[in-house]
């Protein structure tokens, strides 16, 4: 299982591309994994012949452990598929015979050698984390500063955030992670099972000082319901966005923003930017370019709230979300402010096409100052979207159509024209953003992108 990104201790092995006996060829992918991050195909070390899975489809494994045996030896015997838990003593390697599936820190490092040592994830993947309970935590000979007493207490952010919404300790918790790790799943599921309110006293957060909302009754499955599991995606975007909309304080303002002026320039320009950079030329670069601009005026709009304190970010970083057949994914178009037009296209393109294939990298879902939401292209007109945590604002694109519009005539009389218009709108974190605030940055928008420059378009 690699490691895709350093605070990543775990991957869900989400399906395999190949089943034992199948051929593979070196960098071809062979199975694909779902982190907190991102999902990915990851390719084989080598070429040679699947020969044994060692980890199945669904089953959550620490980094480095082996989940397949790849025989690069022709004529080599071929294993069962199925679970199976990995063996504690490593088997002697063959010279130039078995290649081991488990990459380094850097995501996709090849080696080989023996499994890790024995543990059964198997029962801790069917049972619903029965670990998770509240324990009391022993006097620890060190102190408590064993290696699994510091990986359990060094969960995800997100994680700690949580728990101290909710008043958990989380040093006094078992999970499901490697060494104990509480993961956000393990947390979730803690708190819905009513355990904090059983057996421990929650104390005031400064995320929730009113305390957590809480959850309303499961509903139970009608005779001819369908019921299914969650993807692992749609898990970790279902938990990442009921996090983000209960720790910010969410209000939207729209702006009608007329965009004929860069309809007019694309239609000018698209022919020979097209033949020159091989990309075609949309809306969006322009729309991300004002932004960027409009966010250095407006600092506070690239600023994530730290307890009592603002963060203002002095990179421009920018995500663009991008849905998919199987979930939404947001990839990052760092330092936005030192690409021209040409320079986002590109970038759009290849992370667009990169996140449809499942080829990006954990570091290109990360590390976003501020985010754009195209809705518009399934033909929304508007919508209110969730800030994503550790930012302070996002911008959502309503569909771009033509509208009737009154406009002021050659000589200043009213005249309705026809004009290519759109719906902005930008949800913002009242934390630390006023009305003001976010008015001024959507009217900054709106009159950049009315009186875009021709020269703009490079």
């Amino acid at each position: 299982m690699p490691q895709m990104g350093e605070s990543i201790a775990e991957g869900t092995l989400s399906r395999w591309l190949k089943k034992v006996g199948d051929e593979v060829k070196r960098d071809e992918p062979i199975f694909e994994i779902s982190t907190d991050k991102v999902d990915a195909e990851i390719p084989a070390p080598s070429s040679g012949v699947l020969a044994e899975i060692l980890v199945t489809e669904g089953q959550t494994v620490p980094v480095q452990t082996v989940v397949a045996r790849l025989e690069t030896e022709k004529g080599a015997a071929v294993g069962g598929e199925g679970p199976r838990a990995p063996a504690a003593a490593a088997a002697p390697e063959k010279a130039a015979a078995s290649a081991a599936m488990a990459a380094g820190a850097s995501g996709l490092a090849r080696g080989a050698g023996g499994p890790p040592a024995k543990q059964d994830r198997t029962a801790a993947t069917t049972a619903s984390h029965p670990s998770a309970a509240p324990r009391t935590a022993a006097p620890q000979p060190n102190g408590g500063n064993s290696l699994q007493d510091r990986l359990r207490t060094k969960s995800s952010p997100l994680v700690r955030k949580i728990a101290a919404e909710h008043g958990i300790e989380l040093s006094a918790m078992q999970g499901s992670g490697i060494a104990g790790r509480v993961t956000k799943r393990d947390i979730l599921e803690f708190i819905e099972s009513g355990a904090v309110a059983q057996g421990t006293a929650t104390r005031p957060s400064m995320h929730a000082p009113a305390g957590a909302e809480p959850h309303g009754p499961v509903p139970d499955a009608w005779p001819g319901d369908v019921v299914e599991s969650m993807t692992q995606i749609r898990r970790l975007t279902s938990e990442h966005m009921v996090a983000a909309r209960r720790s910010a304080a969410h209000v939207t303002s729209f702006f009608e923003i007329d965009l004929t002026r860069i309809a007019r320039l694309r239609a000018k320009a698209r022919a020979e930017f097209e033949a020159k950079t091989g990309q075609k030329l949309t809306y969006l670069p322009f729309i991300i370019k004002v932004v960027v601009d409009g966010l250095k005026l407006h600092p506070v709009l690239n600023a994530a709230v730290a307890g009592t304190n603002i963060i203002y970010r002095k990179q421009y970083n920018i995500g663009i979300a991008v849905a998919l057949d199987w979930g939404l994914i947001v990839p990052v178009i760092k330092n936005a402010d030192d690409l021209s037009i040409t320079g986002l296209t590109r970038q759009l393109n290849d992370l667009a096409q990169r996140a449809r294939t499942k080829r990006l990298q954990p570091q290109e879902v990360q590390g976003a100052t501020f985010s754009i939401t195209n809705p518009g292209v399934f033909g929304s007109l508007m919508g209110t979207p969730i800030i994503p945590l550790n930012t302070s604002a996002i911008l959502g694109l309503g569909a771009i159509e033509k509208r009737p519009k009154v406009i002021a005539g050659p000589d200043g009389e009213d005249t309705i024209a026809i004009r290519t218009c759109a719906y902005f709108s930008l949800s913002f974190d009242h934390r630390i953003v006023d009305g003001s605030d976010a008015d001024k940055f959507l009217a900054f928008v709106k009159q950049s992108l009315e009186s875009f420059p021709d020269a703009g378009v490079a």
